[in-house]
């Protein structure tokens, strides 16, 4: 099994979602998050005054899928996603050694 840990723009949440909900992804969790990569945050303009926002409003995505399932939902979730401007976020994608649905007590796959 694979967690992909998915940061976004806010505004990209329902696409994101979307996309999710047509891979049959069963669950998924979201966190507002605050952050900033590459482009180190941005600089506005606030009635003729200059000042610079370090941190950016994100959005952090958690799921766990099948190891087979992993790699097209990626490839779904760039294509959608992608502005091709700085801050359009990242996947991180992590081993998931197990999971169990404490309800039933099912482990592997079969608790997703």
């Amino acid at each position: 099994m694979k967690k992909l840990e998915i940061i976004i723009r806010p505004e990209k949440l329902e696409d994101l979602k979307e996309v999710l909900d047509t891979a049959e992804v069963n669950g998924l969790n979201i966190v507002n998050s605050m952050g900033y990569g590459n482009q180190k945050g941005i600089v506005k303009n606030y009635r003729g005054a200059e000042y610079a926002v370090n941190l950016l409003p994100k959005i952090k995505v958690e799921t766990v899928v099948a190891d087979e399932t992993a790699p097209g939902l990626i490839d779904k979730i760039v294509e959608e996603i992608n502005t091709g401007h700085f801050g359009d976020g990242k996947i991180f994608v992590y081993d998931v050694e197990d999971a169990i649905r404490i309800r039933t007590g099912e482990r592997g796959e079969k608790a997703l």
